[in-house]
């Protein structure tokens, strides 16, 4: 339930770990669970917001296939993206057969007209909505060595396309075969974070990320990097007023979580968390099922991530590189953590871990500002988890959220609900998020095999702190 479906050979890359030439430059589980969390912050205020969402339906132009296979075919929601406008109108993306889909809502989350369909087009990698129309970041068909697609950000005014603006492609040797990526925008320019596949050059074959800015108008700019973290496993992107954009990145080389904010991924970028990252042991993309990175009104970062710890992390002495790290994780279950950054050039220094049930899997992990000095943490839980290769099947028994402070402080009790989050939560002008989703309840017993169940609804949620 990752952003669109892999094609081969991105499959191929993302489910094993090979050697590398080095490159240089269910409620009764809930009991429990809620247990162990107290355990860890301490228990919760007394008195606590009731943080039920309030839904509306939205029936769709045509079928969404609603699941992707991730890693070792875990299943996964297809991603959705969920943006608001200037004005307070929301717009929802969303893939289909015939191109990406991108629903327009009023405030309220109720259908205001009927979809664009940007044709030609694969994956919502990212969204931001206008008041005159949206800027998708997506892929398009390419000519190059390995037949793969383009990374590209396509802008409509007004119900017609305005600019396709290509960020990939033979001139810089490479090619995006999945996205996993991010689009914001910050008031005179986009910023695209996405995965590269490289074709040609340095790093011919090999997997890494790319930043590009472009301009309101659809001009290439300066900045950003055409090679980062390698291979990214997970971004994060942040848009800001001035300077380079705030970014993270999980790199299976160096084992971790980075903060890689204008500089890429060398090896001094700040640790946010080592982990065992390689074949998907990440907890899967940023975009798709693990976090988000919130600012705070006095400039620090938050960002949550589903974990498994290092019990050790250290040089791989057989890296000849010198870039590889080995890192022992401390659970085969993965938790949730937080981490908290200082500004945007930091690494925290120590990730915060929240929940310990070893016997249970986190997915789905992420985060969101409610209110003034709260933030929002959503997880789903799989009791009876079965792990192998770094993934886990299990029993679903809930989404759940919880507040937390700007420390990693409790400030709720967890609340199941029942509506799930299957991609980018966008804040409104009062504060309010808004999300899509698929009205169903997810299985995670078995991999996805086969082509995904589809649907002709969405639904709309809405939380109001």
């Amino acid at each position: 339930m990752t952003s669109a479906r892999r094609s081969t050979p991105a499959a191929g890359h993302r489910r094993s770990h090979a050697a590398r030439k080095p490159l240089i430059a269910g409620l009764a589980a809930t009991a429990a669970l809620v247990g162990a969390w107290y355990a860890t912050a301490g228990a919760a205020p007394s008195t606590s917001p009731k943080l039920t969402p309030t839904t509306t339906a939205v029936s769709l132009s045509a079928k969404f296939p609603y699941l992707s296979a991730g890693y070792n075919n875990t299943r996964e929601w297809t991603r959705t993206a969920t943006a608001v406008a200037p004005n307070g109108t929301l717009r929802v993306a969303w893939p289909a057969a015939d191109g990406v889909h991108v629903t327009p809502l009023t405030a309220a989350g109720k259908r205001s007209g009927t979809d664009t369909v940007v044709k030609g087009t694969k994956e919502v990698g990212g969204l931001v909505a206008h008041n005159d129309g949206f800027a998708l970041l997506t892929r398009v068909a390419d000519t190059n060595k390995w037949k793969e697609t383009a990374a590209a950000i396509v802008r409509y005014t007004n119900g017609r396309q305005t600019f396709r603006t290509k960020l990939t492609g033979t001139a810089t040797n490479d090619t995006s075969p999945t996205l996993d990526g991010q689009l914001t925008w910050n008031g005179t320019k986009y910023g695209a974070y996405f995965v590269v596949h490289g074709a040609g050059g340095f790093a011919d074959g090999h997997f890494g990320d790319k930043l590009s800015y472009v301009s309101a108008k659809g001009a290439k700019l300066g900045g950003g990097w055409s090679w980062g973290c390698s291979h990214n496993e997970g971004i994060a992107l942040h848009a800001e007023k001035t300077g380079a954009f705030t970014s993270l990145c999980f790199d299976d080389w160096r084992s971790g979580l980075f903060v890689s904010t204008g500089i890429g991924a060398p090896d001094v970028a700040p640790v946010v968390q080592r982990e065992q990252c390689w074949a998907g042991y990440c907890g899967g993309t940023y975009p798709g099922r693990t976090g988000d990175l919130v600012k705070s009104s006095g400039g620090r970062y938050a960002t949550a991530f589903a974990s498994r710890g290092a019990a050790s992390a250290k040089k791989n002495p057989a890296d000849s590189s010198g870039r590889g790290w080995t890192v022992t994780p401390q659970s085969s279950t993965h938790q949730v953590a937080v981490a908290f950054l200082k500004d945007r050039n930091s690494g925290p220094g120590k990730a915060i871990r929240l929940s310990h049930t070893k016997g249970t899997e986190h997915v789905n992990v992420r985060l969101a500002p409610y209110g003034k000095d709260r933030l929002l943490l959503s997880w789903e839980s799989l009791k009876n988890a079965k792990c192998k290769a770094g993934t886990c099947t299990g029993t679903f028994t809930g989404t759940s959220f919880r507040l937390i402070d700007w420390n990693g402080g409790f400030k709720s009790a967890t609340k199941v609900v029942g509506t799930r989050i299957t991609g980018d939560i966008a804040v409104q002008k009062d504060g309010t998020l808004a999300w899509a989703s698929v009205p169903v309840k997810p299985s995670y017993a078995t991999p996805l095999t086969g082509a995904s169940p589809t649907t002709t609804t969405l639904q709309i949620a809405r939380l109001k702190p």
